[in-house]
């Protein structure tokens, strides 16, 4: 089994259909399906079972897809470590980030695209600790996550700390206290694993307050609309709301509150990091300061 044939079965376990992974690999169906065939008669097992057009990874195409990935993204960290020219100015760099977005990502992005234009970017968005497992298995090069950090096996830019706010559809007073917040329905930001679920539990359990939850949602967009329809109340960070909130909903203050988001950028410990990821770390460095500099 070849890297070819692993690029094959990683288009197939990804799309869940022969059509459309042909069409992702630019071939014609008929090849690819040998291919699949070949590939199961080289190991000796099933690695797809069919319900139809649909195809669904059988317990040993699973551990298949799983190595599959690693090795073709090594071998891709080698041919970068090996092929980087020109000072980092070609390449690939693949950044995740964090579920609730960071405001100042587009423009980062901008101003990386505009100074090395022949680096290939790759996005992917997802909660904190899935971010922090994809740089842990060299998925992705680097990732902007929120505090608390999932792993430990990663280095750790900060960024900066931003509060949160509460969230609703009426206008009250320009803030409102931890202990007033405990009196109304909740819809928290997210599930289990990320950052701001997890600090806005600390602090009501630190304060010996009700947390009176009704819903979760990971998507801002929705929970937004969750809390404009009515269904309840929430608590997000400031950026969050600027990025996704109505014109129907209203944020208030958090007085006396120990409730802060932290955002910082990680990458592997004890890892090579291409040189467009020093570049990209070198670029919101230098935003940063200007942005203290521009506030002093």
């Amino acid at each position: 089994m070849d890297i070819r044939q692993m690029r094959y079965f990683i288009a197939i376990a990804e799309e869940k259909n022969i059509t459309a992974a042909a069409n992702r690999l630019h071939m014609s169906q008929p090849p690819l399906s040998l291919q699949l065939k070949q590939m199961e008669e080289e190991l000796g097992v099933m690695l797809v079972e069919r319900n139809g057009k649909r195809l669904e990874l059988t317990d040993k195409g699973k551990v298949l897809y799983r190595h599959a990935l690693n090795i073709v993204h090594s071998l891709e960290e080698v041919k970068n470590e090996l092929q980087e020219t020109d000072e980092g100015r070609k390449g690939n760099l693949s950044i995740g980030i964090n579920t609730l977005s960071v405001p100042e990502f587009p423009d980062w992005i901008e101003h990386f695209h505009a100074a090395y234009p022949l680096v290939y970017l790759r996005v992917v968005q997802n909660d904190s600790a899935y971010l922090s497992e994809l740089v842990k298995n060299r998925l992705i090069e680097l990732a902007l996550i929120r505090l608390p950090l999932p792993n430990r096996d990663v280095n750790y830019l900060h960024l900066y700390n931003e509060p949160f706010v509460f969230v609703c559809r009426n206008q009250g007073e320009e803030s409102i206290t931890i202990e007033e917040i405990s009196t109304f329905p909740l819809i928290l930001p997210s599930t289990e694993g990320l950052g701001s679920f997890n600090i806005i539990h600390e602090a009501f359990s630190r304060e010996q307050l009700p947390l009176n939850v009704v819903c979760e949602c990971s998507d801002m967009k929705v929970l937004m609309e969750l809390v404009s329809s009515g269904i309840g109340s929430t608590i997000v960070p400031k950026s969050v709301f600027q990025s996704y909130g109505h014109s129907s909903l209203f944020a208030r203050e958090i007085k006396d509150s120990v409730l802060k988001s932290s955002v910082g950028l990680i990458w592997l410990k004890q890892h090579y990091l291409s040189q467009p990821a020093k570049h990209f770390i070198d670029l919101i460095k230098e935003q940063l300061c200007l942005v203290e500099g521009s506030s002093e």
